[in-house]
């Protein structure tokens, strides 16, 4: 049984299927958040590691919503690039 720690799970798109008409599935949980949206908020993998955060080094695509949650979790624990800096 999972519990509510707070930490935010990555979500990418499910593929389009010919056979379903390639409609858009929508959404599921994913591996863990791509380099690209770890960089875009300025984390570096052994930060996120850190942070509990799961990474998954193999996805390239950088999906907004994710970059959004990893900003709110950010600001929710209040590690902010400029506390680290000091």
């Amino acid at each position: 049984m999972e519990r509510d720690t707070g930490i935010p799970r990555a979500y990418v798109k499910k593929p389009r299927l010919i056979r379903y008409g390639g409609l858009d599935p929508g959404l599921r949980v994913g591996r863990g958040f791509s380099c690209g949206e770890l960089k875009a908020v300025g984390l570096t993998v052994k930060d996120a590691l850190r942070l509990g955060l799961r990474v998954d080094k193999r996805r390239r695509s950088v999906h907004e919503w994710n970059v959004k949650a990893l900003r709110d979790f950010l600001e929710r624990i209040s590690f902010g690039v400029e506390s680290r800096a000091e």
